[in-house]
């Protein structure tokens, strides 16, 4: 399980860095409900590098607000990397931020199914300057540790890309 605390010090890790590269971020969320943007608003002086976030938890909002596309939705379904990519993608077009990262999964503790079982997230991490990097984990246990293991893997991800890039 991840605490509390060990959040908030990977949100303070990351906004260290990304005050050191010049960037900034925007996050849209889906399963998290705005989880990774409160932890990262823990964090005086968060607002130096966090621009905003897009909670997108339907799929209409996740067209209208991010413009995924209907056929990405209806061909790899919401939790997908294909449409992580395309929230990720969307959030950037739709702020100044140098950085993106998205997140769309089955908390639970209904929705699952045997090809995507409860705790199964998809994520993507995108920059201006690089393709987008995903990835998809299969979390075990209740709803809000399956939210939390999310958003460690969001802030986590953020972390190593904002670490690759070659600035």
């Amino acid at each position: 399980m991840t605490d509390d605390h060990h959040l908030t010090t990977l949100a303070e890790q990351l906004g260290q860095l990304l005050v050191q590269r010049k960037l900034t971020l925007t996050l849209a969320e889906s399963c998290t409900g705005g989880l990774c943007a409160e932890i990262i608003t823990r964090v005086a002086g968060s607002s130096a590098w966090f621009d905003c976030g897009f909670i997108t938890y339907s799929n209409q909002s996740k067209e209208m607000l991010l413009n995924v596309s209907s056929n990405t939705l209806i061909t790899f379904g919401a939790v997908s990397e294909e449409v992580a990519i395309e929230m990720a993608n969307g959030a950037l077009s739709k702020s100044p931020s140098t950085l993106s990262a998205s997140v769309t999964g089955i908390a639970g503790p209904t929705g699952g199914s045997k090809d995507k079982p409860i705790g199964t997230v998809c994520f993507a991490w995108a920059s201006t300057n690089c393709q987008p990097i995903t990835a998809t984990h299969h979390f075990i246990g209740n709803r809000q540790q399956i939210r939390q293991q999310s958003a460690k893997t969001v802030i986590e991800g953020l972390i190593t890309l904002t670490l690759s890039l070659d600035l």
